[in-house]
């Protein structure tokens, strides 16, 4: 899923519970246009659902419904975009595996869908099919889903989890599932966090990358396949700028526009042209003007200074968008668009 420059919405792959949002079932191996509004925001993709937030700060969302992920009341799944409720103010957004967080434009934080690991943090394990209020503070900054766990950094930088703990992804010092936010140390220079299926990636605000959880692939990227239950700093360099997390791999982007990527490669969703898994983190080709990436669960897509976008990675479902299902082991350029 992607917005254009314009405010255009497009969308390509799998769609087997219409989560590409254009009425069908059927797989798209290029990007497609969703509808024709011009005033699409942002759009986040969960494991088979998508949410989206308009201009006007209007929420929407379509594909799978199986555990109220969507938030419009109901279980039925929806293959083309639905408004969920009337509000106005609704401002940054994330999808975990069958579950959805929001950030309202007054700090506070909301959250529905599936709730097994306690994922949603009202204290409960019930699932919600509607946007829930979790708590009342109205300084929550950002939030990341992973498969079942969150994490979320407020305005005054201190980093919060909950959810499921298996491999020790909430970084809490053990491995024991947590169902409010419970802050994660003292620390108050968090500046952004990614959430893989069971790892954690957290930026700080001097440019430092930590990263703990399940490290069987590597992809915590400390030189070692052992989980870890509490943060790690990966190396030592202070010039992190971005990063995302896929599945079981890690990706970042570094302030000389350099791409970096370690943990499971089976699929070649690192881009170094192998299958081979890295634990240390690896550059991508020699490219310094990359902007941004994202990663899905065994593909990535980075986006260029310029606007083009390149993908990588597995490709049954046509989700690189270069028109095959052929996986790829190298970023490749999708179309020519530069927005």
């Amino acid at each position: 899923l992607a917005v254009k420059t314009d405010g255009t919405l497009w969308a390509w792959g799998r769609n087997y519970y219409g989560q590409l949002g254009d009425g069908t079932a059927a797989n798209k191996n290029t990007p497609t246009q969703m509808g024709t509004d011009t005033d699409w925001a942002s759009v986040a993709a969960g494991s088979v659902h998508a949410i989206a937030v308009k201009t006007d700060g209007t929420l929407w969302a379509w594909g799978s419904n199986s555990s109220g992920q969507l938030g419009d009341g109901t279980n039925v799944n929806k293959n083309t975009q639905a408004q969920i409720g009337t509000d106005t103010d609704w401002d940054y957004i994330a999808a975990g595996g069958s579950y959805t967080l929001a950030l309202k434009s007054d700090g506070t934080l909301w959250t529905w869908g599936g709730n097994s690991s306690g994922q949603l943090g009202d204290g409960t394990t019930t699932n919600k099919n509607t946007p829930t209020q979790m708590g009342t503070d109205t300084d929550w900054a950002s939030v990341a889903a992973g498969n079942a766990h969150t994490i979320a950094v407020k305005t005054d930088g201190t980093l919060w989890i909950w959810g499921s703990n298996s491999s020790g992804q909430l970084g809490d010092g053990t491995t024991t599932n947590k169902n409010t936010p419970t802050q994660m140390g003292t620390d108050t220079d968090w500046a952004t966090a990614a959430a893989g299926s069971n790892h954690t990636i957290a930026l700080k605000t001097d440019g430092t990358i930590w990263a703990w959880g399940g490290n069987v692939y590597g992809q915590l990227g400390d030189g070692t396949n052992v989980d870890k239950n509490t943060p790690t700093q990966i190396g030592t360099d202070t010039d992190w700028d971005y990063i995302a997390a896929g599945s079981s791999h890690t990706l970042a982007v570094k302030t000389d526009g350099t791409q970096w990527a370690w943990g499971r490669n089976q699929t070649r969703q690192l881009g170094d042209g192998t299958r081979v898994d890295k634990n240390t983190p690896t550059q991508i080709g020699t490219d310094t003007d990359w902007a941004i990436v994202a990663a899905g669960s065994t593909h990535t897509v980075g986006v260029k200074a310029v606007g083009t976008l390149w993908a990588w990675g597995w490709n049954p479902y046509g989700q690189l968008g270069d028109g095959t299902n052929i996986t790829k082991y190298t970023p490749t350029q999708i179309g020519t668009d530069t927005d």
